[in-house]
């Protein structure tokens, strides 16, 4: 059977040293930056999903190692084996597979990996779950950046159950945040709760708009009518 070292060596033969420079790049890897130290392979994402589909038997402990790995791509499949096994599980399973991302947050280190996960495991299984729910505002209000992220991409699967409730509560709570990252995040959140609800978008625009950081009212107002953008940011 297939195991963990099996799947590295999968994932080696697809490395590209090519692709490997332009992502290190981009995902800002260098010295002070936020990726600082992530490794890449240089890999799509639609062949570490057509890998994950393959390992999707490995068990917790495997996943492990390669959520601990320095190596980019080991950690954003291992998310995915998570994702699709989570998909298939009944309530004990989901519960478990929850646990364990929450157990391995600070490998989920790179927006990518967050805008990947955090809704389909940890928003999908605190949505009916009032108790859990406040492990958003615990995390909008953590020192580090990849908690705050996952703090307002977790409610894209409340967003697009068409609740809004923790989305503005949250965005509110990262209004003042200083990274560039979170105010993208805030921003597109916002925005997708503008695309099944435009007054509750706008409702939150007039409240907040003021003290929004440039970039974060800019992706929100993205799918406003022009007059309507021109409104808020020449105000």
């Amino acid at each position: 059977m297939k195991n963990v070292q099996s799947l590295k060596k999968e994932l080696r033969q697809l490395a590209s040293h090519e692709k490997a420079s332009i992502l290190s790049g981009f995902f800002k890897t260098g010295k002070g930056q936020y990726g600082e130290g992530d490794v890449f392979l240089g890999i799509t994402v639609p062949e570490q999903r057509k890998v994950a589909k393959n390992y999707q038997h490995l068990t917790l402990s495997e996943i492990q190692e390669l959520l601990s790995s320095r190596i980019h791509e080991h950690r954003l499949t291992a998310l995915f084996i998570l994702i699709y096994r989570y998909d298939k599980s009944d309530n004990d399973n989901k519960k478990r597979i929850f646990e364990f991302y929450l157990k391995n947050i600070r490998s989920v280190n790179n927006w990518d990996l967050v805008d990947l996960s955090a809704h389909m495991i940890l928003g999908d299984y605190i949505f009916d779950k009032l108790n859990r729910r406040k492990i958003l505002y615990r995390f909008a209000k953590s020192r580090n950046l990849w908690e705050r992220r996952i703090s307002i991409i977790a409610t894209l699967v409340f967003i697009r159950n068409k609740r809004f409730k923790e989305t503005l509560e949250i965005s509110k709570l990262l209004l003042k945040d200083d990274h560039d990252l979170i105010h993208k995040a805030v921003g597109w959140m916002l925005r997708e709760v503008g695309k099944r609800n435009i007054k509750a978008e706008e409702r939150f625009l007039k409240t907040n708009y003021q003290d929004m950081p440039r970039t974060m009212l800019r992706y929100s107002i993205e799918r406003l009518p022009k007059e309507k953008r021109l409104y808020y940011i020449r105000k």
